[in-house]
């Protein structure tokens, strides 16, 4: 079984309209990777540090396939959208292992 892999974003958007626009353009990359919105946005409780406003993480079949989304040419593309419309600390990261017998046994 393979360990997903993951985008953590976190997102202060600057102009609305064109990071709406980057979204627009990223996600056709980011489905064809196989990559899958599993939070995005605001309301988010930050409890201890500094974060900024916005949060979005991206699931992919893998950790390969998340870095090869985001250092593909397609994504590449988006990038002078998304930094003129947002400023963003990206991370992406191995998730663990797991199925969902393993999460009923908790």
């Amino acid at each position: 079984m393979s360990a997903p892999g993951f985008w953590v974003a976190h997102v202060t958007i600057l102009d609305p309209a064109g990071y709406a626009a980057y979204r627009a353009a990223a996600a056709p990359a980011i489905a064809a990777a196989g990559g899958r919105i599993r939070a995005l946005g605001a309301p988010q409780d930050t409890v201890a540090g500094q974060m900024r406003p916005d949060t979005v993480i991206v699931e992919f079949p893998s950790l390969a396939a998340a870095r090869a989304c985001y250092f593909g040419a397609p994504y590449q593309a988006t990038l002078a959208a998304r930094d003129a419309a947002a400023a963003v600390d990206l991370t992406i990261l191995e998730g663990l292992p797991f199925n969902d017998a393993e999460i009923s046994r908790g």
